[in-house]
């Protein structure tokens, strides 16, 4: 499609970057020849054959250009992008010349968690990915992600007149959340009859924030204690509440409106019923970021321990921030990285912005006291920990968390199709007695009072935090 004009500089010198081309070579090489051996052979004939080829070309040349193309990338505006969802985006190129570009030669790079499956310009036909094809030239099949062709990976061809920009339009599907590069974009133009070329002029790419797709998530369980001034969980503490904790006689500074009359009339003494205050709750989300396992495979396919990872925690603090709840994210790794707790739909949308950056960071030290720093847990908060349990010093900082008296679940993030080595020899055996190992560090987290529950979508955490709940409110038997 043709785009908004590009403003020209009439007195702009000849810029640089233009190279002659082999067309011109030859073009002034041949009229040469044909001139010079006119001359000295005396043969007007080879003069006469030489003038069409030197007239032409400096008819082509008469007028050069002066201005390089510009070339941008733009993403379509079609609101926050969800894995699964249309990605589009458009290659523009620019003609800020006073001449016409002939040929446009333009190619971008794409990433390969964007399927690209059409892409053209507006005024030719749009070209789709369709089935896997062999190259004429050498017979290999191009395939883009999840043996797909990429229609991107080709060059495009165009022109673009005076003053003029044109967008190749690119469309597909988003298969996986993060921050996905389109470009870089580059463009070659050829002008004056194809005898001068510019040289590739290449543009930054664009960063398509792809955000991961919640799974369905529902908890209906009490948490285990609520400490905030308003909110939907009903804490221990008497208040303003819609939850019932019984019926007592009227003291000064109750309201009217709480006197239960039929109590009343029968005792021949004013009661008032007693409710529970409604407080918000801390829910503290911690990605353990030590290690990494599975293959991603996009959307639809296979999840890795990211992937996991991350869609349960978009799914959790979606959850949570829209019953009111205060929600905060925590790295479990060198980075240490940290999202202050608060609530409502800006706290939503500036976590799934903090997710598009989560990344594994394998390291040898232990980052406890760094993650962790004086004062950052609130004692009443409710620890979500999302966690393949690779690491031993996973296990020893969720054990740490139960002793500090925490509230903690734990949430295993391990892909269960996870298959076991190939190889000949000890390998499976060894694959065995890790599993082995690592169940066996699942069942002592258990007896240090930390619940271990895989991800399962909806209804995951139900039990677990039901069973939390009840322990927080049970009365302590001190020790003598």
């Amino acid at each position: 499609m043709t785009g908004p004009t590009v403003p020209r500089d009439t007195e702009a010198e000849p810029a640089a970057g233009w190279a002659p081309t082999p067309a011109l070579g030859r073009a002034v090489l041949l009229a040469g020849l044909l001139l010079v051996a006119g001359v000295l052979l005396g043969r007007v004939d080879l003069i006469v054959l030489a003038a069409p080829f030197a007239l032409g070309t400096a008819y082509a040349l008469r007028r050069r250009p002066t201005a390089l193309p510009q070339v941008w990338i733009t993403q379509g505006d079609g609101g926050p992008l969800v894995e699964g969802g249309d990605v589009a985006a458009a290659v523009s190129v620019g003609n800020p010349d006073t001449v016409d570009y002939d040929l446009v030669v333009m190619r971008t790079r794409v990433s390969p968690w964007l399927r690209i499956e059409r892409a053209g310009f507006a005024r030719d036909e749009v070209v789709d990915s369709g089935p896997p094809s062999a190259t004429p030239e050498t017979g290999a099949t191009t395939q883009g992600f999840g043996g797909r062709r990429s229609v991107a990976d080709r060059p495009f061809v165009t022109s673009v007149p005076i003053g003029a920009a044109v967008d190749l339009g690119v469309a597909g599907k988003a298969l996986r959340w993060g921050r996905h590069p389109v470009g870089p974009a580059g463009a070659r133009v050829a002008t004056a009859g194809g005898l001068l070329v510019s040289r590739a002029v290449i543009t930054e790419p664009v960063r398509v924030r792809v955000y991961p797709r919640t799974e369905p998530f529902e908890a209906v369980e009490a948490m285990p204690r609520a400490a905030g001034l308003v909110g939907a969980h009903h804490s221990r503490r008497p208040g303003e509440g819609g939850e019932l904790a019984g019926v007592r006689v009227f003291a000064p500074g109750d309201r009217l409106r709480r006197i239960d009359w039929r109590v009343s009339l029968r005792a021949r003494q004013l009661h008032v019923a007693a409710t529970l205050s409604d407080r918000d709750a801390e829910v503290v989300v911690l990605l353990d970021v030590l290690a990494e396992a599975g293959r991603s495979g996009g959307v639809d396919g296979a999840a890795s321990v990211l992937d996991t990872t991350v869609r349960a925690t978009a799914a959790i603090a979606e959850h949570y921030l829209h019953r009111g709840d205060r929600v905060s994210l925590l790295e479990y790794g060198p980075a240490a990285r940290r999202l202050r707790p608060a609530a409502g739909r800006r706290q939503y949308l500036t976590v799934l912005e903090w997710l598009l950056d989560v990344r594994v960071h394998p390291s040898a030290h232990e980052p406890y006291d760094q993650v962790f720093g004086p004062q950052l847990l609130s004692s009443d908060a409710l620890v979500v920990v999302l966690t393949p349990l690779l690491d031993e010093r996973s296990a020893q900082m969720l054990a740490r968390l139960a002793r500090g008296g925490r509230f903690v679940v734990a949430v295993d993030t391990l892909p269960t199709d996870l298959a076991s080595p190939k190889d000949r020899g000890w390998a499976e055996v060894a694959y065995r007695l890790w599993r082995l190992d690592r169940e066996i560090m699942i069942g002592q987290l258990r007896e240090h009072g930390v619940p271990v529950v895989r991800w399962a979508g909806a209804g995951s955490l139900d039990q677990v935090l039901r069973d939390v709940a009840r322990l927080a409110t049970a009365p302590r038997v001190g020790g003598r």
